[in-house]
This record gives C-alpha cells, structure tokens and sequence, in this order.
C-alpha cells in the first residue's frame, strides 16, 4: 500500500503541535477498494478482508456523499487511511513521555471536544465526558514545545499472546487466554491535558520506552511483538506512521470497521488482541445508554452462534476460536457517528447466546442490528450468559470505530 507522507506540518500553538505536529498523510483517504462493480451497479463485491462474512458491499457514487446518514461508505476517522483489501488502518504515531522519562508512541482515536475532533480527524463522543473517574482517565499535560507529557500509565507488551480454545464444539470459553500486552494499575488510553481545560482524548498506547531507531526497523512490517500492541502489522517514526489491522462488526445492520486497543478483563483482552488495563473497571456502569455518568455504548458478542467460515450466517466465539483466530467474532456494536448520538470507544460488552429451544427450532442465525437482538432477548430467544434478558456483566472494551462499510 503506497503512504505519502507530509512534511512536518506543525502549527505553532503548543496545543495544537502536540495533536498534529507528527507527520501524516498528505491527504487521508480510503486507497485500495478492491474491484468495482459493472457500470451503473449499486453493488460491488465486498473486499478480501471481509469476505465471505460479506459478499457485497455498496459501490460508489452513493447516497452517502450526499448525506453521510444515507446508505454507502464512510470514512469516520478522517485521520486514517484504510486499505479495504487488507482490512488495515494507518494512523498518525504520536511520541509522547511520560512523567517520568520512558518514551511513550501512541494514537488518537476520539476527542470529547468537537473543534479538537475535527481537527484531528477523529470522531468526536460527547459522553467520553463522563470517564472522570478513578483511574479510568489519567491526567497529563503539554509541554512548550509540544511534548504530550502523562502524569502516569505503563504499559508490558512483552507476554507472548495466546489462546487456546475449548473442546468442541464449545469453544468458549477457551482452555487458556493469556493477553499480550498488560497496562499497570495507572494505565488508561484515556488523558485530560490540562492546557483544554479537561477535554479527554483516547490515545492507546501502542509501544512503550523504546527508541525510534529501534521502532524503524519494523517500517516493512517485520515488527516484535515483546515491544508493540498486538494488532500493530507496521510501525515507522520515520514517516509518523503505525498500521493496525481492523475488526469487522455491525451496527443497525450496517458493517463497520474498527480498533480493538483496550479491555479491562484479561480472557476479553486476549480474544481482542488487545492490551489488558484493569483502570479501565473504574468507569461508570450506569447501564442505560443515556443516563447521566454514562460513558460507554453497548457491544454484543455472541458465544454459540452458527459456526465454520464458509457458513454465510457465521458468527460468534465458537466461530472465532473454531477459525484459529482468522476471523472476528462479528460483534453487533449501538451507535456510532451518522446513526446515532450516543457513540463511545468505550463499549460496555452485553455476551448473549441462543437457547437450547431456539437452537432445536432452528432460529440460530446471523444477527447484525442492536434492536433485533433486543427484541430477541425480549421473546426469549436469546439470553444472557448470566441469564435472563441480555445485559452486561462488567466487560469494557475500547473499540474506536474507522469506516462504515455500507
């Protein structure tokens, strides 16, 4: 995938350097699309990354150039270039340290303050505003020339990543789960800097105190994962750049790519690829979506869904692990930017799976749309894994999204 790269494009304001003053791409786009479709088709077939849990996608011209609300592709995270026949992401690298010294290479994902998302081309989340407490949010300041300095926050990522499934055909839970990468006690991709005024931004660590020259080995993809966050496939200071593979889901029956960075649970940790951060348990779980204090969106994961990748209604844990970790679980994520107001990163996880009953009836079948689930739930035909009506059992994962697919 060709990046080209501006200059240094840093503005003068301390604030504002510290945000962009890393070099980006020149202009962010979705690059590699995969094959059209015939002339005047709505359609096209769906890119290599995402078939055949998709077959296919809409086409350009769409309705969503006029209108990102309507149907077809949009970029959320305007900071980023996707390449839709790898599934992958190249985000701005962001050095930073901390309190302390360590070098800190980091990305920005989300920001509380719309003008600041804007920006920076990430999305913005208004209840992100909520994640002021405990250690969920850690503090940090910016420096006269730029420098993004955390008060505190170190992240392990020398554990060596490892699932092992269940016996068939229950997969999950696994035999063993071993994240590959672990924050400390002050640990939060979550900062307030205290030049804005308390504004939050969602900055995932993804290597921690090691130098560039070391990191611009790995420009090419040849990267060591005892140094950098699992879903990393390039990191480069070189060009302030850092490639992460995407995770395909849906939300209200639309496909979206995002990044799965954080959990705070270590067997949800390693299922994601991602780094388990135990500040993370501090956020507010006030359970409705909209409630004051309120700061994350909901998230189901299905355990016994259909199973095998060839199988077009395939979804699931058991999938998942069933697919030696090829492909996603195909979680069914709430709003998100141009659907919904209450988007977040942070996304409290609902695990749900079908009844004995309506497994024998035969309703087991691909879910893509938050409502449906509910209303499943509401009929009985889907439950907790806690039992009951589907509902969260204490899981956060932070999960920004990129791209709405359709």
């Amino acid at each position: 995938m060709a990046i080209t790269v501006s200059g240094s494009a840093c503005l003068t304001a301390a604030f504002l350097a510290a945000m962009v003053c890393t070099p980006i791409p020149a202009s962010a786009a979705v690059v590699n699309r995969g094959t059209e479709g015939a002339p005047l088709s709505e359609i096209r077939p769906a890119p290599k990354s995402i078939y055949p849990d998709q077959a296919v996608i809409t086409a350009e011209p769409a309705p969503s150039d006029v209108d990102q609300a309507y149907l077809g592709p949009v970029l959320l995270m305007k900071s980023a270039i996707v390449d839709l026949e790898a599934g992958t992401a190249t985000l701005p690298l962001r050095r930073g340290k901390l309190a302390s010294g360590e070098t800190v290479w980091s990305i920005l994902t989300d920001a509380t303050d719309v003008n600041l998302a804007r920006l920076n081309g990430v999305p913005f989340s208004s209840k992100l505003a909520y994640a002021t407490m405990g250690k969920a949010t850690r503090k940090g300041h910016i420096e006269q020339d730029g420098t993004i300095v955390f008060a505190s926050g170190k992240v392990d990522f020398s554990p060596k990543h490892s699932v092992s499934p269940g016996a068939a055909p229950n997969f999950f839970p696994p035999k063993a789960a071993h994240p590959g990468s672990v924050g400390d006690a002050d640990y939060s991709p979550l900062v307030s800097l205290e030049n804005n005024s308390g504004a939050i931004f969602n900055m995932p660590m993804v290597a921690f105190n090691v130098s560039a020259d070391e990191l611009n080995k790995m420009c090419d993809g040849d990267v060591d994962y005892s140094k950098l966050e699992d879903k990393v496939l390039k990191i480069c200071p070189r060009d302030g750049t850092v490639t992460l593979k995407l995770t395909l889901g849906y939300t209200f029956g639309k496909p979206i790519f995002y990044l799965s960075t954080e959990a705070n649970d270590e067997t949800v940790a390693a299922l994601e690829g991602a780094t388990y951060t135990p500040a993370l348990k501090d956020l507010a779980f006030a359970l409705e979506d909209a409630s004051p204090g309120e700061s994350a969106e909901r998230l189901y994961t299905f355990v016994n869904g259909p199973t095998g990748i060839d199988n077009p209604f395939r979804q699931g844990l058991d999938s998942a692990l069933s697919d030696q970790g090829s492909h996603g679980p195909l979680n069914v994520l709430g709003g998100i930017p141009t659907i919904n107001l209450d988007y977040s990163p942070m996304w409290r996880v609902f695990p749900v799976k079908w009844t004995d009953e309506s497994i024998r009836k035969g309703y087991r079948t691909k879910m893509t749309d938050a409502i449906a689930i509910e209303d499943a739930g509401e009929r009985g035909i889907i439950e907790s894994v806690a039992g009951g009506k589907p509902k969260p059992v204490g899981f956060v994962v932070n999960c920004p999204v990129v791209y709405r697919v359709n």
